[in-house]
């Protein structure tokens, strides 16, 4: 999703913006040890949040803001549409059935097409891209503000209506049943320890709306320029999706593994906001040093956030020990008896996520800058 740097347009804020939430998808994506973690590293058990649970929604905040530039500038904006969203919905397919094999016992084993997980995060992304696309496409801003409210309503309508018993718990959410009978138990996540996919087909529905808040703020600084009312207009209306969020939070709990229409207010409001700081500190006060750390991940943040799932799951096929990944050697070897469990698992994040910061670097001098 990444800008060309020729851009006249290009803010560097939204840059800085997107960088910061590829660096902390890394941050999240690799502990050392996910039975030690920091608690504000580690997402809520149920409803509620925690800072993990915004780096998501952040995201794909900031590929509304991307598209907010590049969809303009199409030639023929729906091929590219369709063609984007299937590429990274494909990638994202490969990226859950690679490395291809898979150890069962001492031995390297083909892994079936028959168990393998259909959505992820990718996937979302690529069919919230898409729709919001073609939501903005034919309806164009206005027509997409009253889009995003029947897809937040109707989200909600849904889970109540089509729910059994709890409609906001594991066992009783709507998407859960819609899962199953589409994609099936065996191509759905398992990390709750039962068929149950946090980036499902049903709760894809309110993610659009991230995206859309996105372009749309993306339109606005762009149509009303770089100045103090700008950002204070678009933190004002973050903090009105704030406030909204946590009223609507009393019957529709702030959830995001169903992604509850309160916690898409909460954090695209948030994310408004602090979109609108890094406006006035990079924009306005031309507040410049320091940011290139951030920028970095953010002129190739599709690739660099790809690469780093690749080499995880590349860690999976090295045993250093019999009958132990790469993964946990490492971090049991190298940075478990550097800084204790804790810490230890904290700064094995921190080192891919200054590993994967390099690519970037390099890329970045390299003036590679890869988008689909």
């Amino acid at each position: 999703m990444s800008l060309p740097t020729s851009s006249p347009n290009r803010f560097l804020s939204l840059d800085v913006f997107r960088g910061l939430t590829v660096a902390c998808m890394i941050l999240v994506n690799t502990p050392g040890s996910w039975a030690h973690i920091y608690a504000p590293l580690g997402h809520a058990k149920w409803h509620g949040w925690t800072p993990t649970d915004l780096v998501f929604p952040f995201f794909l905040f900031a590929v509304g803001n991307a598209m907010s530039f590049a969809l303009k500038k199409y030639d023929a904006p729906l091929a590219k549409i369709f063609k984007r969203t299937a590429l990274i919905f494909l990638i994202g397919l490969l990226l859950n059935w690679f490395p291809f094999v898979a150890w069962s016992g001492d031995e390297l084993v083909f892994k079936s097409l028959a168990k393998l997980r259909i959505m992820g995060v990718l996937q979302r992304i690529a069919l919230c891209y898409g729709l919001a696309a073609l939501i903005i496409y034919y309806f164009k801003p206005k027509g997409a503000i009253i889009a995003s409210v029947l897809l937040l309503l109707g989200y909600w309508g849904l889970l109540l209506t089509c729910g059994q018993g709890d409609p906001y718990s594991l066992e009783g959410n709507a998407g859960l049943f819609i899962d199953k009978a589409i994609l099936g138990e065996n191509h759905m996540y398992r990390g709750e320890g039962v068929p149950f996919d946090p980036e499902g087909l049903l709760s894809t529905l309110p993610a659009i709306v991230n995206v859309i808040c996105g372009y749309l703020a993306g339109d606005y600084i762009q149509r009303k320029g770089k100045n103090t009312g700008t950002v204070i207009r678009l933190a004002l209306a973050g903090l009105v999706f704030v406030a909204l969020a946590y009223v609507w939070n009393s019957w529709f709990p702030i959830n995001k593994k169903i992604w509850t229409s309160s916690y898409v207010l909460l954090s695209a409001g948030l994310a408004a906001v602090i979109l609108s700081i890094f406006i006035y500190l990079v924009e306005i006060v031309q507040w410049k040093r320091g940011w290139y750390f951030f920028e970095v991940f953010g002129k190739n943040p599709l690739f660099i956030f790809v690469m780093s799932g690749v080499l995880v799951k590349i860690y999976g096929l090295i045993r250093p020990e019999p009958g132990k990944g790469f993964y946990s050697w490492f971090y049991e070897t190298v940075f478990r008896p550097l800084a204790g469990e804790l810490n230890g698992s904290l700064l094995f994040a921190l080192f891919h996520v200054g590993l994967f910061w390099l690519l970037g670097w390099w890329l970045d001098k390299k003036r590679i800058y890869i988008k689909v």
